[in-house]
């Protein structure tokens, strides 16, 4: 016979003051669960994580939802919460779920480097503090100033990566090509705190936002051009709330913007079949869909494709809410899926505009051996290619 579990609603209101104030608005549907990617995927994750069950968990106060592979199963990608009829903010209380164990030092230990990391070194891939502006060797970048128009922002993934640093030195060749007035701030920033803040160290979260901060406005930072969409999050959405206020893009809509403008052109042909995968982090969650396709077709002989699952419901890469750190057997990666979407549509490249994107994809595409049919590129680097005869 089952144990009967009692109903904790001190629990249940622990959750509730650590910001999931939508809690009780699930009504227990099952849209959610439905929508979720883990259904598209086999694996023991897959079995053990429902949504809309740790959702009820936890209005209940009820054991179960504090389980490793269900807490920190979720990549906050936002499809949920999308269709929700009641709109219940499902991200923030997966996260504030995460912040009652975390707050109480429970943090799972492939995820314990991580956040030691950025305690220690500010970034979470454990890099050393001094190398954060390795990456800008050669480039001759200026630094910001108050006569400056743009912070350009970029993320922690792109500063130590060795494959995401090509991303950061196409945006600037972009940037500079376009007479774009920016500057940079490396050596002096921290991680934006995005993802630590879904994973639940909400005290961390805030140690990395006041810092950076008051390092912006002591700079008198107005505009920030960010690299990757979950720094776009965090300045726009969590940083007002502590005093930061800025103005916001992702670096696609600056370019965009410029293409219309006139003041940047590619002249390089690319004669090749390209789909875009939107992620999750400037779709769904920052409602920047237009811009990256208006590039990508901007460039002269591209033949562009939708994927079958686009725009807001385009399917997550899985690095979103910590995962990008998750060891994930082959068979159950989201990014395998996108591989497939991609070579059905038969597709020569595969472009998205997300660091973390790019890793999950590229991944996969390894995985499944299709890099001898497709080839994945970060947008700004199609872009960069295009732009030399």
């Amino acid at each position: 016979m089952e144990e009967i579990k009692s109903v904790s609603l001190e629990m249940k209101d622990y959750i509730v003051s650590s910001g999931a104030e939508t809690l009780s608005w699930c009504m227990q549907c099952g849209l959610c669960t439905n929508l979720c990617p883990w259904r598209l995927v086999p694996g023991e994750v897959s079995e053990a994580f429902n949504i809309r069950k740790m959702q009820r968990l936890g209005q209940l106060g009820l054991e179960g939802f504090e389980e490793e592979e269900v807490l920190f199963a979720c990549a906050t990608c936002g499809m949920c919460q999308t269709n929700c009829p009641r709109k219940v903010d499902i991200i923030s209380n997966v996260r504030s779920m995460r912040n009652t164990t975390v707050g109480a030092g429970f943090l799972p230990a492939h995820l314990r480097p991580i956040a030691g990391s950025i305690h220690a070194n500010g970034n979470p891939w454990s890099g050393e503090k001094e190398k954060r502006t390795e990456w800008q060797e050669g480039l001759d970048i200026p630094a910001f100033s108050e006569d400056t128009e743009y912070l350009l922002y970029v993320c922690c993934t792109s500063c130590y990566d060795t494959r995401s640093k090509k991303i950061a030195k196409s945006i600037v060749s972009l940037l500079k090509q376009a007479g774009v007035s920016f500057g940079v701030l490396t050596a002096e920033e921290n991680c934006c705190g995005e993802t630590i803040r879904k994973l639940g160290d909400e005290e961390l979260f805030q140690k990395l936002a006041e810092s950076n901060i008051n390092l912006f406005n002591s700079k008198g930072v107005k505009k920030i051009i960010t690299t990757s969409p979950h720094c776009l999050y965090a300045f726009k959405k969590d940083y007002p709330d502590y005093g930061g206020e800025y103005e916001v893009v992702h670096y696609s809509e600056v370019l965009s913007k410029l293409v219309k403008e006139g003041k940047l052109t590619f002249k390089g042909e690319v004669g090749k079949k390209v789909t875009f995968h939107d992620p999750c982090y400037l779709g769904r969650h920052n409602e920047v869909y237009d811009a990256p396709r208006e590039l990508i077709q901007a460039v002269p002989g591209v033949e562009f494709v939708e994927l079958d699952r686009n725009q807001s419901k385009s399917l997550c890469c899985a690095g979103g809410g910590g995962r990008v750190w998750a060891e994930v057997p082959f068979g159950q990666r989201f990014g395998e899926l996108r591989i497939t979407d991609a070579v059905d549509k038969q597709a020569d490249v595969l472009v998205t505009a997300c660091p973390y994107c790019i890793l999950m994809l590229d991944d996969a595409c390894a995985g499944l051996e299709k890099k001898d049919v497709l080839e994945v590129m970060e947008m700004s680097e199609l872009l960069c290619s295009a732009s030399k005869p």
